[in-house]
């Protein structure tokens, strides 16, 4: 991956298409770091602004489309079949896609809003689990555009006037953002146990 983000950087000029071409790659979860490519993006837009809009562009069409082909082609496509990688049926058991569903559920939009902004492979895993729970094609779509506008948006600004200065911030948030995230599904799992076991108690 080093030597693909140096590349990269020597051909600014083509910039913008290796990076959509490899967000794209990200969608059939190939480790791919979106949040890498932001960083990328941006410093090369500081370097060279004449290309800054092919660059936002190139990085957040490739997030989008990235997000709706582990939706779709991984997620309801491909389905049930992925389970037979053992990777695949550890990322997306049965039980989190209930989860995830519920998620969905309840809280709409803010689960795609929150969950883009959770790092460590738990974006793919909840587009994953929303294109095998089956969620709703246009629902998804017009919720996941708008929660890549606002990621997308708000690193590619952080990264292009704070650089290098802001990445172990940024860090130090996800880690404080996963382990939140982490915490209210442990709850979550813990208060579905307990009315599981007092309905069986009735």
């Amino acid at each position: 991956m080093e030597m693909i983000l140096e590349y990269i950087q020597m051909n600014v000029a083509i910039a913008p298409y290796l990076i959509l071409g490899l967000l794209l790659l990200a969608g059939f979860n190939i480790p791919v770091s979106e949040d890498a490519m932001l960083f990328i993006s941006a410093l090369l837009a500081v370097k060279n602004p004449e290309y800054t809009y092919q660059l936002f562009f190139a990085v957040f069409l490739g997030a989008y489309l990235s997000d709706l082909i582990c939706y779709a082609f991984m997620g309801r496509y491909l389905g049930s079949k992925i389970f037979k990688l053992k990777f695949f049926a550890s990322m997306a058991s049965p039980e989190k896609i209930e989860q995830v569903n519920n998620f969905y559920n309840k809280y709409g939009i803010a689960t795609l809003l929150v969950g883009r902004f959770i790092p460590f492979g738990v974006r793919n895993a909840l587009f994953l689990t929303a294109g095998l729970g089956k969620m709703n094609a246009w629902k998804f779509a017009i919720s996941d555009f708008i929660a890549c506008t606002v990621s997308c948006v708000s690193f590619f600004l952080l990264y292009y006037n704070f650089g290098e200065t802001v990445i172990e911030y940024v860090k130090k948030g996800n880690i404080v953002i996963f382990s939140i995230a982490i915490v209210v599904g442990l709850l979550v799992f813990l208060n579905k146990k307990k009315k599981e076991k007092q309905s069986n108690t009735l």
